[in-house]
């Protein structure tokens, strides 16, 4: 009997550490990908500008742009005519699972039929569960072709039998967006009344640009590359925002705000509506004599130009930058933002029940400009709570109220006095969102009112989540089904995956660190008054969660990442002739910097031609207000330019950086002030 007490105490503990390391790997991935979002928002202004005038096309040059290709016989792909057929998506899933490509025309073909679809749909659709059926509904896929197939092959491809429910973010970190969304357009076209698609927070250039699909897409499609992203852009400014069953069951991507307003959202024209812009205050809010919204005013920044020009509302980047507001401090009972209070309005009824799997509501216009494309030509002013904005980025919490989700930088935090609101205004029952990663593919909360559903399985590291999708019968009672894509994976112990997840974390910490050693060293060196060589715990981490600036447990952390952080600060420079400060700042910026440079190569052929450069610095002097002449742009470029071939690749790039840190070391030695990021600013 001692011997098995012994054993039950032992084996309890070993499972306690093993979840204990579950949990602060999954802090680690969750802090790391928000920080990369929060950073992406602040961002977006400067994009934004860049966008506007780097990738104008006019729209009727590529309506049919797709007449003009031939196809070469050599194609053993699959080959489409529209109407689509059954077959004609079989082909296609049957080339996907052989590795082979769908030929330019093809895409631009069925990107221009998806086109002309999106713009007869509502922002909101209604659907009705069909007798003696069920809706399935899936979460982010994130560019996970295997999941998609898997889900196809548990549950049944697309049909009038088989009606489907895709919750946004198809595309981005995966390796196979460019399949996944040629399937569910396909069967979109295919099936138009069960197969509906909502917009999530991915569907969108600016996170395409840094998150993968803009890449993968050029890579897939040299040739024809940039004509299908910008007819995607289009697409993508075009999907419903919202999805309803039977009046009772709301699916959005990321959740509601205090102030979510679907009959509003109902009537708006949502490829107007730029998600990066700042939220204004409407007029529709101030004919109901509503407060202004803290957040709605201007934080003392000056308005950015292309705003101004526009009428559009200021970018997040006009902003003022404060810190992020610590989830901790949100639980130690600070007041509540006058931003999170309700406003109490009276809202209609929402439509009568249908019978029959049906789509209805106001048409969309006919514009191609995006809910959040920068290349949107007019931008419509909306309150914060009635902008599309929270749909796509808000998450749940378990306190009461509303408040910014500064932990994402975007969109909101509801709680389940939020949620109660919303559902009883709407007489309905149940709010299904995705947007965030679970560890079991699906999560409730909120007192079984909010479903949380994630179909991306393996989405931070081999083993990290299983994928789920929902099935909803006339009953509306929800049921689950898991499932977990890897060979690999099933023949592993739990020890082996829990090792595997923390590994890889661990790794992307390192990053973090590496790219803070000089402030960590000389935050260290404040707290080390004695010059001993030791500081306490508290002060470490203390230390370490104000210069990295992410909210994970770093006393727990603690015995794994001591020892790792003193080798990042003395690990040496990959950069043997750059000091520590610029090669901490390019590391840390260097997916901003490719972004620049990807939005400044016009025709993506991974160099920056010197016309390209002369275009780029005649906008920015015209918008900096500051004369330069070509030849100065000339001398510039030639100087950039170091191997003398005519053009600038992005080693050259990153090496200018170099050169300019160089002069203000020279210039900081001799008294004159100095910036790391001159060049970018």
């Amino acid at each position: 009997m001692k011997a098995a007490i012994l054993i039950q105490r032992w084996y309890r503990r070993y499972i306690a550490r093993l979840e204990m390391r579950q949990r602060y790997t999954w802090n680690i991935f969750q802090s790391i990908e928000y920080a990369g979002e929060q950073d992406q928002l602040q961002l977006s202004s400067f994009f934004s500008f860049m966008l506007d005038n780097f990738t104008q096309l006019n729209g009727n040059e590529r309506q049919n742009m797709y007449e003009q290709i031939t196809v070469p016989e050599s194609y053993s792909g699959p080959h489409l005519t529209f109407p689509l057929t059954v077959s004609h998506t079989n082909a296609l899933l049957s080339a996907f699972k052989e590795q082979q490509p769908l030929h330019g025309r093809y895409m631009l073909q069925l990107l221009h039929q998806t086109k002309k679809l999106l713009k007869q749909m509502p922002n909101v659709i209604h659907l009705s569960t069909p007798y003696a059926k069920e809706i399935t509904i899936c979460g982010d896929l994130h560019g996970r072709l295997d999941d998609l197939l898997l889900i196809f092959y548990k549950n049944g491809l697309p049909s009038a039998e088989t009606p489907y429910v895709f919750n946004g973010d198809f595309v981005d970190r995966g390796k196979k967006s460019v399949e996944v969304i040629i399937l569910l357009f396909a069967y979109q076209l295919l099936y138009p009344d069960h197969m509906t698609l909502n917009r999530g927070n991915h569907e969108d250039h600016l996170m395409n640009l840094r998150y993968g699909f803009t890449k993968e897409v050029m890579q897939k499609y040299k040739t024809h590359g940039r004509d299908i992203l910008l007819l995607v852009q289009d697409v993508f400014s075009l999907l419903p925002i919202a999805t309803v069953i039977d009046n009772k069951v709301l699916i959005v991507h990321g959740g509601i705000s205090d102030m979510t307003d679907l009959d509003f959202l109902s009537s708006i024209e949502r490829h107007k509506v730029k998600t990066d812009c700042k939220h204004t205050e409407s007029p529709r809010c101030r004919s109901r004599g509503q407060p202004e919204s803290p957040r709605c005013r201007s934080r003392g920044q000056p308005e950015s130009p292309r705003c101004r020009s526009r009428g559009q509302p200021e970018s997040p980047r006009c902003r003022s930058r404060g810190q992020p507001e610590s989830p901790r401090c949100r639980s130690r009972g600070q007041p509540e933002s006058p931003r999170c209070r309700s406003r109490g309005q009276d809202h209609g009824n929402t439509p009568k029940k249908r019978r029959h799997l049906t789509r209805q509501g106001s048409s969309s216009s006919s514009s191609s400009s995006s809910l959040s494309s920068p290349r949107g030509s007019s931008c419509l002013i909306l309150c914060r709570c009635l902008s599309p904005i929270d749909l796509l980025w808000s998450d749940p919490k378990s306190q009461p109220g509303c408040s910014p989700n500064t932990f994402r930088g975007g969109g909101s935090y509801f709680g389940p006095d939020v949620t109660r609101r919303l559902l009883e205004r709407h007489g309905m029952t149940l709010l299904i969102r995705s947007h965030e990663c679970k560890q079991e593919g699906y999560e409730l909360c909120h007192d079984g009112q909010v479903i949380t559903i994630f179909s991306a399985s393996n989405y931070y590291e081999e083993g990290s989540n299983r994928g789920a999708y929902i099935k909803l019968g006339r009953e509306l009672v929800p049921r689950f089904f898991q499932y977990q894509v890897s060979r690999n994976t099933r023949k592993l112990t739990l020890t082996q995956r829990v090792n595997v997840a923390e590994g890889s974390a661990v790794r992307a910490v390192q990053e973090k660190l590496f790219s803070h050693r000089s402030e960590l060293m000389a935050a260290f060196q404040q707290y080390d008054t004695s010059n001993s060589g030791c500081i306490s715990v508290s002060e470490w981490a203390l230390v370490v969660e104000s210069v990295v600036r992410l909210d994970l447990p770093w006393r727990t952390l603690r015995p794994r990442l001591a020892r790792l952080l003193l080798l990042a600060l003395n690990v040496p420079l990959c950069f043997v002739q750059v000091t520590p400060n610029l090669a901490e700042t390019l590391y840390r910026y260097r997916t901003d910097l490719e972004i620049i440079f990807n939005i400044m190569d016009k025709d993506h052929s991974g160099q920056i031609s010197i016309e390209e450069f002369r275009q780029t610095w005649h906008l920015f002097s015209a918008h900096l207000g500051v004369e330069v002449d070509d030849r100065a742009i000339d001398e510039l470029a030639k100087s950039i330019d170091f191997n003398k071939d005519g053009s600038i690749d992005f080693n050259e790039f990153l090496e200018a950086f170099r050169v300019v840190h160089k002069l203000d070391v020279k210039d900081q030695q001799q008294g004159y002030p100095g910036n790391d990021l001159a060049l970018a600013q």
